[in-house]
C-alpha cells in the first residue's frame, strides 16, 4: 500500500498548491503552475510504478492537476484566461525542450558525473515531448470547450458535473493521444494497454477529486479573499 499512500499524498499536495499558488498571486499563480506542472509531468512519465497491481507511468497526478486550473479560469474568469494558459504549457514545453536538446550537444567535462543521467532523461525528451504537445494540446483545447459549453448552459449550477464530465471526457482523449504517439514501437502492447487502462483509471479517480477544490477557488473569488 506504500505506493497507494503516496498517489493520494501526492493529490492532496498538488491541489492544494494549485490552491495556494491562486491565493497568493491570483491569475499569475495559476498560469505559473500551468507552465511549471507541464514539465514536470514529463519528467516524471519516465518512471513506471505499479499501484493497486498495476503497472502505470507517473505524471498522472501532476499532469491532471492543469485540467484543474483551466476549469478554475473557465468557472471563475473567462474562457480566454483558460485557452491562454493551454498556450503557455504548451510555449514552456516547447522552449524547454529545444533548449535541453542544445544542452545535452555540450561535451561534458572529465569531472562531471551527471551529464549521462541528463542524457538518459532529456534524450528521450522530443519523443514524449511531442506525444505530450499533441495531447495537450487537443485534450486541454476540447476541456476549455467543453466546460464554457456546459457553464452556458447550466449557468452557475451543477458545477460538480461540469467540472467532472468536461475532465473526464478530456482525460480520455489526452490518454489515448499521449499513449500511442509515446510508446507505440517502444514498449510492448501488453504494458501499453496496461498503462492505457491504468492511467485512466487514476486520471478519472484525479478528476472526481478536483471537484471540492473548484467550488474553494470559486468561494475565494466570491468572497474576496484572493490576495493578488
Amino acid at each position: 500500500m506504500y505506493n497507494e499512500l503516496l498517489f493520494f499524498g501526492e493529490i492532496l499536495a498538488s491541489f492544494l498548491l494549485v490552491m495556494l499558488a491562486y491565493k497568493l498571486f491570483g491569475k499569475i499563480g495559476l498560469f505559473v503552475w500551468a507552465g511549471m506542472a507541464v514539465i514536470l509531468a514529463n519528467i516524471q512519465v519516465f518512471k513506471t510504478i505499479q499501484i493497486f497491481g498495476l503497472v502505470t507511468a507517473m505524471g498522472n497526478v501532476i499532469y491532471s492537476s492543469i485540467f484543474l486550473v483551466t476549469d478554475i479560469f473557465n468557472e471563475v474568469h473567462t474562457k480566454k484566461d483558460a485557452q491562454q494558459s493551454v498556450w503557455i504549457g504548451f510555449f514552456v514545453l516547447l522552449a524547454v525542450t529545444a533548449l535541453m536538446q542544445i544542452s545535452l550537444l555540450f561535451i561534458p567535462d572529465a569531472s562531471d558525473l551527471l551529464s549521462p543521467h541528463l542524457t538518459a532523461i532529456f534524450s528521450l525528451l522530443p519523443r514524449i515531448a511531442f506525444a505530450s504537445l499533441a495531447a495537450y494540446l487537443i485534450s486541454q483545447s476540447f476541456d476549455v470547450w467543453l466546460y464554457s459549453i456546459l457553464k452556458k448552459k447550466e449557468g452557475k449550477a451543477r458545477l460538480w458535473l461540469r467540472n467532472n464530465v468536461s475532465t473526464m471526457i478530456s482525460q480520455l482523449i489526452d490518454n489515448s493521444v499521449f499513449t500511442l504517439i509515446a510508446f507505440v514501437g517502444v514498449m510492448d502492447w501488453n504494458i501499453i494497454l496496461e498503462i492505457f487502462i491504468t492511467s485512466y483509471i487514476l486520471k478519472f479517480l484525479i478528476a472526481a477529486a478536483d471537484t471540492p477544490f473548484i467550488y474553494w477557488a470559486r468561494s475565494l473569488k466570491k468572497t474576496g479573499t484572493l490576495i493578488k
